[in-house]
């Protein structure tokens, strides 16, 4: 009868797998939250929107009317580091912009 590695019979070098299970964990996404202000004419948020994201007139409207009406508008999601360029650049046209992480 031949040796079997399934009938107990002594292993070899080489008789055992190791399985690798990689995961790749993926960062959850960051928000960019516009809040409403005092200050800022609809048309100047719309504009700014415009610019800052190359959003289209209609886009940048519905966003600029949910800060008005809602007092809030999240304008943008992505990765961290681009999300925080475009705060940037939002706060330097003087718009109220906060980060908030996904919770996804």
């Amino acid at each position: 009868m031949q040796d079997s590695p399934w009938l107990g019979n002594e292993e070899t070098e080489g008789d055992t797998e190791t399985l690798v299970v990689e995961k790749t964990l993926r960062a959850r996404p960051w928000s960019i939250i516009v809040h409403d202000d005092p200050v800022s004419l609809m048309s100047y948020v719309t504009h700014v929107f415009q610019k800052v994201f190359g959003y289209s007139q209609d886009r940048a409207e519905r966003h600029m009317m949910e800060v008005h009406t809602k007092g809030r508008s999240m304008v943008w999601t992505g990765p961290r580091e681009k999300a925080e360029i475009f705060a940037g650049k939002l706060q330097s046209f003087h718009l109220r912009t906060t980060l908030e992480q996904s919770s996804e």
